[in-house]
């Protein structure tokens, strides 16, 4: 069992209240993140839509942001809950954003209200990626 396992719980009630705040007009499909930084807190995040749709932020990219103010700059995990039929995975530039904080081994839970359906790392969600230590 991975060490971010034991806090599957705190990240599932995290990403669920901010599912709640999801500012959803148009989709009305809401979706909640919590990443877990290496000093062992939590940042959330919901999708926010906009009337000029290119315009919207997917939950993860929010819960970076709320991240990054807060000044983690490691993820350990991450969980993305949403509703729906079929397990919702970060979209590809939010796999990228996530890939920023993480690396290869960091792990992605992917969940719905009744909790974790899967559980991927961030190298399967995004194999072969470019990273930081690229440019260093």
């Amino acid at each position: 069992m991975a060490t971010t396992d034991h806090r599957i719980d705190e990240l599932l009630a995290a990403a669920t209240a901010a599912r709640a705040q999801a500012y959803v007009p148009y989709s009305h499909f809401a979706v909640g993140a919590a990443l877990l930084d290496d000093a062992g807190r939590i940042h959330a995040g919901c999708n926010v839509e906009n009337a000029a749709y290119p315009q919207s932020q997917c939950a993860e990219a929010t819960a970076v942001g709320v991240m990054a103010v807060a000044g983690a700059r490691r993820l350990q995990a991450v969980l993305v809950l949403a509703d729906a039929p079929h397990p919702v995975t970060p979209c590809g530039g939010c796999r990228q954003r996530l890939r920023e904080f993480g690396g290869a081994d960091t792990v992605v839970y992917i969940a719905n209200p009744q909790g974790v359906q899967q559980r991927y790392t961030l190298g399967e969600l995004l194999p072969a990626s470019f990273g930081p230590e690229h440019l260093r």
